[in-house]
């Protein structure tokens, strides 16, 4: 069964909005980056990385191939064209209770596509610093 965390974070998805991600989000979310060493942690970093990432990922191409979910997480897997390179990967999300996401994981492959969501991410979180 489809948790309602899941269904939501698959709502904002479809629609490519950030509009309710914030109340998805637990205050002290942590974000693990697939090109960031340390966990970022908190609600104003995560927000800042996964709205930055709703621009780079979800395009017309996106779409969800897989999904693994248990009573409070679930694993997503992904694949995207972005600039000609076909990028797979899995989302990890971990929710509470209350259904707020605590643990939000991004994990990437093959290291060209690894490459290329670098260099998007950065000039995208640097566009809105």
């Amino acid at each position: 069964m489809t948790h309602a965390t899941v269904n939501t974070w698959h709502d904002l998805v479809r629609t490519r909005s950030t509009k309710g991600l914030s109340s998805l989000l637990a205050d002290e979310v942590v974000f693990h980056s697939p090109v960031v060493h340390t966990p970022q942690v908190g609600k104003t970093i995560t927000l800042q990385y996964l709205s930055a990432a709703f621009h780079v990922f979800f395009n017309e191409s996106f779409q969800y191939v897989r999904e693994l979910t248990g009573p409070r997480d679930a694993v997503l897997e992904f694949q995207v064209e972005i600039d000609g390179i076909s990028v797979n990967g899995v989302d990890m999300i971990k929710w509470d209770d209350e259904g707020k996401i605590v643990e939000f994981k991004v994990l990437i492959r093959p290291l060209k596509a690894v490459n290329l969501i670098h260099q998007k991410m950065a000039a995208m979180l640097q566009a809105n610093q």
